[in-house]
């Protein structure tokens, strides 16, 4: 069986990226295979990386503030090209209370925020990835 494939990026023009390249390693040394796409990225450029990677996790950092305009973007940007697979969408950053909900809605299994472990990461992405591999 292949690790579990993630690629991470930070979409728009957020230039903060310490904390992904943390999440980022993390990951990697639980034994799944991480692609960080880097900073600055366009939704269209992270989707078709995803599409590219045959990713089953995508993981979106914001700390600017503008994750509600274009966290869902890049979600329907993924569910254009891959409607062969169930992608799993996370994010992460500095993200008001009030607004994680309305990412969820828009399709992101779990939003965390500082606080947020890197056990609880790697455990929901693993926890996640295995329950749509067994419907």
């Amino acid at each position: 069986m292949r690790p579990i494939k993630v690629v991470l990026a930070k979409p728009g023009l957020d230039g903060h990226n310490r904390g992904v390249q943390v999440v980022a390693r993390a990951l990697r040394d639980s034994g799944m295979e991480v692609v960080y796409l880097g900073i600055r990225k366009t939704p269209f450029q992270i989707a078709k990386a995803a599409e590219e990677e045959d990713a089953d996790v995508v993981g979106l950092s914001c700390l600017s503030g503008a994750h509600l305009e274009i966290f869902p973007q890049v979600a329907e940007e993924i569910r254009k090209r891959m409607t062969h697979k169930d992608v799993v969408l996370i994010c992460g950053g500095i993200i008001p209370e009030k607004d994680r909900e309305v990412l969820k809605e828009k399709g992101f299994a779990a939003v965390f925020t500082p606080g947020s472990s890197l056990k609880e990461i790697v455990d929901f992405i693993k926890g996640s990835v295995k329950e749509r591999e067994d419907v």
